[in-house]
């Protein structure tokens, strides 16, 4: 497949133009040298656009990187210093860069908040949070009651661990809120809206007093760990309907 009908493929389910009030530039943001002539037989996967995940998917043979947090944010930065190193590692290895922010948060096939609500197999989904006029997070209940504990191992990968636990709700949970990476000022709506447990990937100080007068379950999973949920989602569709071949770049930043 080439850059342009990648572009095609994976817009057809994530449609950034569902999401204008999205300050990330999401979709191509970085070219190859023949977007609709060069063939991509590999894709490599990463979190984050960085130095170290560009000359990684080089040394992997990707000719393109496909992330959630790109290189790109409202009005484009001046291409100098750290940003233009990073450019210009895309640029020597003819890697392209596709980035996709709200569209894979919310999406609910392939996104982060609803790959974890199916993690933890969460029935009567629901949208849940707004965030400039976009609806990103997911709410649902459980099939059997958990602690917070319980619900913190599921909502990981094997191995992973939380950021912060915090036990402020009732000691049975059945209904779980879900938003993942930095949304730590959503719990205030999981509360009032009579959740259990709310899943997040980083919280501000703030929030600990908040939780435990609101009476309210708090996971913060952390912002990297609640994220790699959706790119490993997207992947494995890559690969199995169109053949590309994929690799995941494990960056994690332990936050």
């Amino acid at each position: 497949m080439t850059l342009t009908e990648l572009d095609s493929y994976f817009n057809g389910f994530l449609r950034k133009e569902d999401f204008i009030n999205d300050p990330s530039k999401n979709g191509i943001q970085i070219s190859n040298s023949s977007p609709s002539g060069k063939q991509i037989a590999k894709v490599a996967f990463a979190v984050d656009a960085c130095a170290a995940t560009a000359l990684r998917a080089a040394e992997e043979g990707a000719e393109l990187l496909f992330v959630h947090h790109g290189l790109f944010w409202g009005q484009c930065d001046t291409i100098t210093g750290v940003h233009y190193e990073r450019i210009n590692i895309f640029l020597k290895n003819d890697l392209a860069l596709y980035a996709s922010h709200i569209p894979l948060d919310s999406n609910s096939s392939v996104g982060n908040n609803y790959g974890i609500a199916f993690r933890l197999g969460l029935t009567d989904l629901s949208p849940f949070g707004q965030w400039r006029g976009m609806t990103i997070g997911v709410k649902g209940a459980l099939p059997n009651p958990l602690t917070v504990e319980e619900l913190s191992q599921r909502a990981l990968n094997k191995g992973e661990k939380p950021l912060y636990v915090l036990p402020f709700g009732v000691k049975k949970i059945r209904t779980v809120a879900i938003i993942s990476g930095s949304a730590g000022e959503d719990h205030v709506q999981a509360a009032n809206e009579g959740i259990d447990a709310y899943i997040t990937g980083e919280i501000g100080h703030e929030v600990f007093h908040s939780a435990k007068e609101l009476k309210l379950n708090l996971i913060a999973g952390g912002h990297y760990q609640t994220e790699t949920v959706g790119i490993n989602l997207v992947r494995q569709k890559l690969e199995k309907e169109t053949g590309v071949k994929t690799v995941f770049i494990d960056f994690p930043t332990g936050l």
